[in-house]
């Protein structure tokens, strides 16, 4: 009997992380799956991209589309163009798509419209924020999935209320603690922490890229401005996202930025480096996504410079809080952190979040899914 082969396409950092511990568990099975790997190139930095995937693990890439940078459509066209030569050529029977980036829809269009099956790991989040691109990039890609892995209830009650049937609904956990499961006892192998002069001394880590919170010159430099209140009380590491440093520099705000005491700037960073300076902060304050997850599963305070988040559980029973991004309430936010560090929400980690996500999302791709055609 033929393999089955399958194809996980992944375009952004993030995307490694929810795909490395998936291949670990294919391989497992080498005379029953040929697993590829597709980059779509859509993040560009392919340096910051080999090293995430040293870190955890990952072959090189089987395909790689190089689209680059370009606006929603283009990126999304370039994609599909180059995504159908990939499925023309590997003629995969399943295409795994994860997350809610531009390659997680156009992998999912182009897939679908050539007959092939589709599976979206972490389907059915919500922000019900539709000026975020990301929530256009989940909803279209769950409305013509035919598998729907979950990581948390509220997607599960999400697709449900969409009309997805029960029966291609599958709450598995989450792919993402697999990886920070896996990384977690290499990170002392991480000099981060002595290479930015940090040993013995108290920080909070930021991250920074959200459109809304750096394509306005008037929010950014308010942003700038809580990035200086935490540095009069720590110190802080700033990796620089691509699209913040070009927006930092365009609005002049370069100076203003480097000016300030005790903040230390980086490029991006590595994930078993950024793991290790998120475990041993004070506090994290971001506006992505999967940070909110890592740090909820680490026990660290967490401040999400939104107004709503697409995983609702790591405010519910995780360490995350919502914070809408003006400068009074987000200082107001961080001086709660460092006055009730050690009284911060107690830690409790969502159900299935135990490293094992991966594992149950193979068994039910090889025993639900295509129970036909293999036998494992």
């Amino acid at each position: 009997m033929a393999k089955l082969k399958i194809i996980s396409v992944v375009g952004a950092r993030p995307n490694f992380m929810k795909v490395a511990p998936i291949h670990r568990q294919f391989l497992r099975y080498p005379y029953v799956v040929q697993h590829q790997i597709c980059h779509t190139g859509q993040h560009y930095d392919y340096e910051m991209s080999k090293v995430f995937f040293d870190d955890l693990g990952l072959p090189q890439p089987d395909f790689y589309l190089n689209v680059g940078s370009g606006t929603h459509g283009e990126q999304t066209g370039k994609i599909m163009i180059e995504f159908e030569k990939v499925c023309f050529e590997a003629q995969p029977d399943l295409v795994i798509v994860v997350g809610d980036v531009n390659s997680t829809i156009a992998a999912t269009l182009t897939a679908c419209k050539l007959g092939i099956k589709t599976a979206h790991i972490e389907a059915g989040l919500r922000s019900f924020d539709r000026t975020m691109p990301e929530e256009i990039n989940r909803i279209a890609t769950d409305s013509i999935c035919d598998y729907l892995f979950v990581t948390e209830e509220s997607g599960f009650k999400n697709l449900l209320r969409e009309g997805h049937s029960p029966d291609q609904i599958f709450f598995v956990g989450n792919t993402m603690i697999d990886s920070l499961v896996f990384i977690l006892p290499k990170i002392d192998e991480s000099q981060i922490i002595t290479k930015l002069h940090l040993d013995g001394k108290d920080f909070a880590l930021m991250t920074l890229h959200r459109p809304s919170n750096v394509d306005n010159f008037e929010q950014l430099s308010n942003i700038i401005e809580v990035i200086e209140f935490i540095c009069y009380r720590l110190h802080l590491v700033l990796p620089l996202h691509p699209r913040t440093r070009k927006n930092i520099e365009n609005f002049g705000l370069d100076e203003k930025l480097r000016s300030i005491s005790n903040l230390i700037i980086t490029e991006p960073l590595g994930y078993m480096d950024f793991v290790k300076l998120m475990k041993h902060s004070k506090f994290v304050i971001t506006d992505s996504g999967g940070i909110q997850e890592e740090t909820t599963y680490l026990g660290i305070p967490c401040i999400t410079m939104r107004t709503t988040t697409e995983r609702p559980i790591t405010c519910e029973i995780g360490t995350n809080i919502l914070v809408p991004p003006s400068k009074e309430k987000l200082t107001n936010a961080v001086q709660n952190v460092l006055d009730n560090s050690s009284r911060w929400k107690e830690k409790k980690i969502p159900p299935l979040w135990d490293g094992k996500t991966s594992e149950r999302i193979v068994d039910i791709i090889l025993n639900k899914c295509f129970i036909n055609r293999v036998k494992v």
